[in-house]
């Protein structure tokens, strides 16, 4: 006979309250926030926060496309960072300030002093302050250990969740609330975006420049964010959702009351540097870079790997460091990367026993693509949308190189969309030097406006298909029906060297 062991409240509760007591002595380490002034809870050494840094910083930066090689814009960046890091309240810690290849508007902190920004928030911002004001806001996260806190909470969040299981007996509880706790920590908190702004402004002034740049922006990335809302087919008011996965959640309002927290810093002449900004910026790659490749319209041209494909019509495409992604309705998908050839292994081979390896794979056939060896096969999986088709491609483009095609679709669509895949499969092809030295990226082009133009004369000069005039006032910074004065200068966006 087995004996059940019956449950006793009282007993767990003891053991709670035991628990607590061992963890008030560890918890009660509090640190100074360097920053703040207050109390802070961290379980991790500014030295642990330095070494995070030191092991990260190359894995982001591999993963946004690399570093600008614009050695001028470059050090232009890094001097605006280092004005405001010698404003800050740690001015002695090693400041690291990288200009990411990547034409996302976004900018990061990570510990240890490494402070990172894209190509394509430059390319949005529209004088030295505001970039100044992002700068300064990543600062203030680094300044005020936000990485240290979040490591720290999410150790305590476990430990509370374990004290409220043991208290209650019930591990679904216990569950529930590691998942609440869990939700919380992901991305800087409210309070924390709050109060890098805070801390971010008192920087800004310290250093002599305009506070306001930081408002400003923050309505130039928010027009911005709801043209890419527009062009994603989401309705503008999604880019307004504010929630506990939310990495920024800030809105023009609270920086505002932001300003007002960090106390009056008298600034006199306080630096706003448009015009020195956008000379620096003039030229300056806009979009995808060579090196990424290009995404026009349809087409997706590499003007250094020297290849193309088309994608099929109402397929958008998305270009990425790592891969190039065509959505399309339905929930149909194309996939596009590039591997290694494993030695000397034919498409077949590397198809069956190395990319598709442990899959039952339909449908198996040696292909040529332009001239190219190939495979091609189909496999059935289950994913999040449902039982799903997938139409692998694999393409020899040199004697080391692998082009892989993945096509993603929905069974009941499968038959309708086979033919626009077929297409798109032998759409690819390499491309001589000469037609390759054809395809140029698009860049910032500074021009000077002339007495009768307007918005919608200037965004007509646009490379873009789709919102011209929307996005040519979110790119300058220009509100809904802000007219124009001649001799403003104002971003344009031009193909050529």
């Amino acid at each position: 006979m087995r004996m059940r062991m019956r449950s006793n409240p009282r007993g767990r509760a003891v053991s709670a309250l035991a628990l607590l007591a061992v963890l008030v002595p560890w918890i009660a380490g509090c640190a100074t926030n360097p920053a703040t002034g207050g109390q802070m809870l961290s379980f991790m050494s500014a030295e642990e926060e330095q070494k995070i840094g030191d092991t990260e910083h190359p894995k982001l930066v591999a993963a946004f496309g690399g570093e600008v090689t614009d050695r001028d814009l470059v050090r232009y960046v890094d001097s605006v960072g280092q004005l405001l890091a010698r404003a800050s309240d740690l001015p002695n810690l090693k400041y690291t300030f990288t200009l990411l290849d990547s034409d996302m508007v976004n900018a990061f902190a990570l510990p240890g002093g490494y402070v990172h920004v894209s190509r394509g928030l430059l390319a949005l911002a529209n004088s030295e302050a505001e970039l100044a004001g992002v700068l300064a806001h990543e600062i203030g996260h680094v300044t005020a250990r936000h990485s240290a806190q979040r490591y720290s909470q999410s150790v305590l969040a476990q430990v509370g969740v374990g004290i409220v299981g043991i208290l209650t007996g019930s591990r679904e509880l216990a569950n529930l609330a590691g998942s609440g706790a869990g939700l919380y920590l992901r991305g800087y908190s409210r309070d924390q975006e709050f109060q890098a702004d805070t801390l971010g402004v008192r920087y800004l002034k310290r250093a002599g420049f305009d506070a306001r740049a930081m408002s400003s922006f923050l309505a130039s990335l928010r027009a911005h964010s709801q043209v890419e809302a527009q062009l994603q087919g989401l309705p503008p008011g999604k880019i307004d959702e504010r929630d506990l996965m939310a990495t920024h959640p800030r809105t023009v309002e609270r920086v505002e009351r932001a300003a007002e927290a960090a106390g009056n810093i008298p600034v006199a002449n306080p630096i706003v540097g448009r015009d020195v900004y956008l000379r620096k910026i003039d030229g300056m790659i806009y979009g995808d870079s060579p090196s990424h490749g290009f995404a026009r319209g349809r087409d997706f041209l590499h003007p250094e790997l020297r290849f193309r494909f088309r994608v099929p019509e109402r397929f958008e495409l998305a270009n990425g460091p790592q891969r190039v992604i065509a959505k399309g309705p339905d929930n149909a998908l194309i996939v596009f990367d590039g591997a290694k050839r494993p030695g000397t292994r034919s498409m077949y081979d590397y198809m069956i026993n190395v990319w598709a390896k442990g899959l039952r794979v339909d449908n198996r056939e040696e292909v040529t693509i332009n001239g190219l060896p190939a495979a091609t096969g189909t496999v059935r999986a289950r994913t999040n949308q449902g039982t799903m088709d997938l139409r692998l491609v694999a393409i020899q483009g040199s004697a080391t190189q692998i082009w892989r095609m993945m096509f993603l679709s929905p069974t009941a669509k499968t038959q309708g969309l086979s033919q626009a895949f077929r297409e798109t499969t032998y759409s690819f092809r390499n491309v001589s030097a000469s037609e390759a030295a054809t395809w140029k990226p698009w860049r910032i082009r500074l021009h000077q406006v002339r007495a009768g133009e307007t918005a919608e004369s200037l965004a007509a000069r646009l490379p873009f298909e789709k919102l011209k005039v929307e996005r040519f006032r979110a790119l300058n910074g220009l509100g809904a029906g802000e007219a124009l004065r001649p001799g403003q200068t104002v971003k344009l966006v031009a193909a050529g060297n």
